[in-house]
């Protein structure tokens, strides 16, 4: 596998932590209450640290040969 198809790979995972971050905090806000809503506010914001995180990574890695 190449690197370039490595990099698409990777920031797929990026995109569905902010996606599966998105979709927490949604729950988090609107449907839950309580105790749980803090816990998965946690895991939304957790999700959202890690797939920032690897889309920074993948943008200022730069273009592959």
């Amino acid at each position: 596998m190449s690197q370039s198809m490595l990099n698409m790979y990777i920031s797929f995972v990026g995109m569905a932590l902010l996606l599966i971050a998105m979709g927490l905090i949604y729950l988090s806000r609107n449907k839950l209450k309580g105790f749980f809503s803090g816990i998965v506010g946690l895991l939304a914001y957790i999700c959202f640290i890690f797939g920032s995180v690897i889309i920074f990574y993948i943008v200022l890695s730069g273009p592959t040969a």
